[in-house]
């Protein structure tokens, strides 16, 4: 808990930072002119086909003629656009996904690196290939599991419980693994995903939740038809810089993980081998170094100890002469 409350503080200072907001910009034109183009061409289209969808379905049309009576008629003008919106906003936040992790990912993990672990070895577990192909992966299996799940969002509850999971299970997988690519090793990245599943998962439920606040903006009503270029601006502007921060936060999240893997690893004492005794002459840096004296032999007597010296016999004297 201390190390995800520290990594989102963190997180939410550096969005202040100047270099921050200005990368937030370059994801925010390509996917403004996306949006715009993609409006221009197909938002009369898309909203006359919701409509007369909905028209010729016998129950929803009386559902509707019984709304109005009590919201309003032009509560059947509206309901088209904002259907229109909540069917393109998984794309948003999809291309938003996407544009933050190839544009502004490596950008946002070398300034958190070189600001708090300048000293990190980088063992480039991950390459770019790697990174992309992971990223793609991952969300097309997002957007399988949006599609299967996409008859549950009219239950009231699970509209509120499936895309915020769906999409912090995207956040999570993709983000963890830029953030990891260049420092951790690709065994210290799966123990650290392995390990720190959970808190990870909530970093991408909640930013997931934060994701689907710009929607909030499709809520004004019929103002929504007359101002949608601004909409559409602000929204996708609002989508990149949430999830810049939750780059972040992961950023801060991971690498302090790894720093502290690493330091847990590096604090472990090596094994000790056993260590034999050494005689000076068995030791070659030992030079002329008397050898120990043999054990005696069973085999060999040892030496009798000298007898105690007796009294010494006369001198030799020659017989008397007569």
């Amino acid at each position: 808990m201390k190390l995800l409350l520290d990594s989102f503080w963190r997180a939410a200072a550096y969005c202040l930072h100047p270099k921050i907001i200005g990368l937030s910009l370059l994801p925010l034109g390509i996917g403004v002119a996306l949006a715009l183009g993609l409006g221009w061409m197909y938002w009369e289209t898309a909203v006359a086909g919701v409509r007369a969808t909905l028209e010729s379905w016998l129950l929803v049309d009386a559902a509707l003629k019984w709304v109005e009576s009590i919201a309003g008629a032009s509560f059947r003008s509206v309901l088209a656009p904002l259907i229109v919106v909540l069917l393109v906003a998984p794309m948003i936040v999809v291309l938003s996904v996407l544009l933050v992790a190839m544009l502004m990912g490596p950008s946002i993990v070398n300034l958190v690196a070189e600001r708090r672990f300048a000293a990190m070895e980088r063992k480039r577990g991950g390459g770019w290939l790697g990174s992309l192909a992971w990223s793609v992966g991952c969300t097309l299996l997002a957007l399988l599991l949006m599609g299967l799940s996409l008859p549950l969002w009219f239950i009231p509850p699970l509209v509120l419980v499936l895309p915020p999971l769906i999409w912090g299970w995207l956040t999570y997988r993709v983000m963890s693994f830029d953030a990891l690519a260049e420092h951790a090793s690709r065994d210290e990245r799966r123990q650290i995903l392995r390990e720190h599943r959970m808190p990870l998962m909530g970093i991408g439920v909640i930013t997931g939740y934060l994701g689907a606040a710009p929607s909030l903006l499709w809520a004004a009503g019929a103002m929504t038809l007359i101002f949608a270029p601004l909409f559409i601006a602000l929204s996708v502007w609002l989508y990149t810089l949430v999830f810049a921060f939750s780059a972040l936060w992961f950023t801060h999240y991971v690498l302090a993980a790894l720093a502290a893997l690493r330091h847990v690893r590096d604090a472990e004492p090596a094994p000790r081998a056993a260590v034999q005794p050494l005689h000076a002459a068995d030791d070659p840096m030992v030079i002329d170094a008397e050898a120990p004296a043999a054990a005696p032999s069973s085999s060999t007597r040892p030496p009798a100890p000298p007898s105690a010296p007796g009294p010494s016999a006369p001198p030799f004297l020659p017989p008397p002469v007569s």
